[in-house]
């Protein structure tokens, strides 16, 4: 049996009783409740040297300069660079040779009135390791989900308390640090959507892993990050943006991913309502895995996953890392970040695994339930062919062949444009199989390299993923 976590009062209690942390809590809006808890434990004066609200707006700015948005990531860093700042100016010549500083910040907004949409902000802490040492930084986004305001608070104050607690004592197990941050919490409370550690202490650390670790133990449904691997919060790269998705394992990435992806990004970008828009909506482009798909026997091999984010990066495509089984499970996600066009490119093969009933036991209105919310918020799938190697025949979204008692739903996709074929493709990729090709790379069949574009071979290569061995260096 796992030890049982400590209550929030003995971890809030903790810190309050070591001598060796000293620092300033900066608290905007339902925020407030995390300072609650050193001052209610006890021994505050041993670890509070300041704890300040700017609830104004005017103040707010009066402090740490003007701002469009107060529930932003810009606005938490501003709060963490002032206060520190101040921090040390202040103690470090009194206090700095024995005291490891921190100054741990939020911003959050409480569930708006009268509305269902869940609360979100900004949390952070930016501390001492050592005394005198460079400062190292957490910095996270969190959702409350609890239906009245003071539950709200009361779950934000947790979680901040387990987040500086974290920073505290679990800063040598960044994985296990996650994973505490939902101690004495639900994921019907909170969702912790992104993380990101940087600094000295974490110098180690792979914000991308740690994305996955969010998905991977229930913090959060889904977490992306870009190309150059830094994490960024769905709904704020999302917002008011039409969005493309193609969901794959990319193991590897092959002519045919890529072909796919660029043809249903044009076809969708000539769609009226992107194209006819002032000015014309360019979809934000995604690449997502799901927790199924890299899973391989108990659990996710890290270095394979990061075997793939890097393929996805060596492209300049922005990940998104999802629990997602079904497709309109993605479709609802995404639409809670954007009102505009969501288009979603797959192959024929995908599109056949949508319409099978077996998917949909657990919902009471089963595969029509499903279509339902798969196509209620504006989505289209872009269907990519598929070659029958048994005929040799070319299976497009008009061959396609569904069983009898769809049929008709099909027909009503395919004329209301739910469904649209991709006219432009590359038909030297429709024999293209990733499985194949993955096969060949651990056999050391050069054969393979004709299969994926030259970069993707280069890295692939360099880098011997997904267990290449160079043929020039055998």
């Amino acid at each position: 049996m796992p030890d049982t976590p400590l209550s929030t009062h003995q971890k809030a209690l903790r810190v309050n009783l070591d001598d060796r942390v000293h620092g300033t809590f900066a608290e905007i809006g339902a925020g407030q409740e995390v300072a609650r808890w050193f001052f209610h434990v006890g021994a505050a004066a041993n670890t509070v040297a300041k704890a300040i609200s700017a609830y104004d707006m005017a103040v707010s700015d009066a402090i740490y300069g003007p701002s469009d948005r107060y529930v932003s990531r810009s606005r938490l860093s501003a709060m963490l660079d002032r206060e520190y700042s101040l921090l040390l100016e202040r103690l470090a010549a009194s206090h700095g040779a024995n005291t490891s500083f921190f100054v741990f910040a939020d911003t959050v907004a409480t569930r708006r009135f009268g509305t269902r949409d869940n609360g979100r902000g900004w949390m952070g802490v930016r501390f001492q390791s050592s005394p005198g040492a460079e400062p190292s930084e957490i910095l996270l986004h969190v959702a409350t989900c609890d239906p009245e305001t003071q539950r709200e608070q009361e779950a934000i104050g947790v979680l901040g308390v387990n987040l500086l607690y974290g920073a505290v004592y679990l800063r040598e197990t960044p994985a296990a640090l996650v994973e505490s941050l939902m101690d004495h919490l639900t994921r019907d409370r909170i969702e912790v959507d992104m993380i990101r550690f940087q600094g000295p202490a974490f110098a180690a650390v792979d914000n991308r892993v740690m994305s996955l670790h969010l998905v991977e133990h229930g913090l959060t449904d889904a977490a992306m990050f870009n190309a150059d691997g830094d994490t960024v919060e769905v709904a704020d790269v999302l917002h008011k943006q039409a969005v493309l998705v193609e969901r794959g394992r990319f193991q590897p990435v092959t002519r045919l991913t890529i072909d796919l992806l660029e043809q249903a990004l044009a076809q969708m970008t000539a769609e009226p309502e992107l194209a006819n828009a002032d000015p014309p909506l360019q979809p934000v482009v995604l690449t997502e895995m799901t927790l199924r798909d890299l899973r391989s026997g108990p659990g996710i091999d890290k270095r394979d996953f990061l075997a793939r984010a890097d393929l996805l990066r060596r492209l300049g495509r922005t990940v998104i890392v999802s629990n997602h089984g079904a497709y309109y499970e993605l479709a609802e996600h995404l639409a809670r970040c954007t009102d505009q066009p969501i288009g979603i490119a797959l192959g024929v093969p995908a599109l056949a695994a949508i319409f099978d009933e077996r998917y949909y036991d657990t919902l009471p209105g089963r595969l029509l339930e499903a279509a339902g919310r798969l196509f209620r918020h504006n989505v289209r799938l872009y269907l990519y062919p598929r070659l029958d190697r048994a005929t040799g025949a070319v299976v497009t979204a008009d061959t396609l062949r569904v069983p009898s008692n769809i049929q008709h739903l099909y027909a009503h996709l395919r004329q209301n444009r739910y469904v649209v074929p991709i006219e432009s493709f590359d038909r030297t990729c429709l024999g293209i199989d990733p499985d194949d090709v993955l096969r060949l790379i651990a056999a050391g069949d050069p054969r393979w390299e004709q299969q994926v574009p030259p970069e993707i071979a280069d890295t692939i290569r360099n880098e011997h993923l997904f267990g290449c061995i160079d043929s020039r260096e055998a």
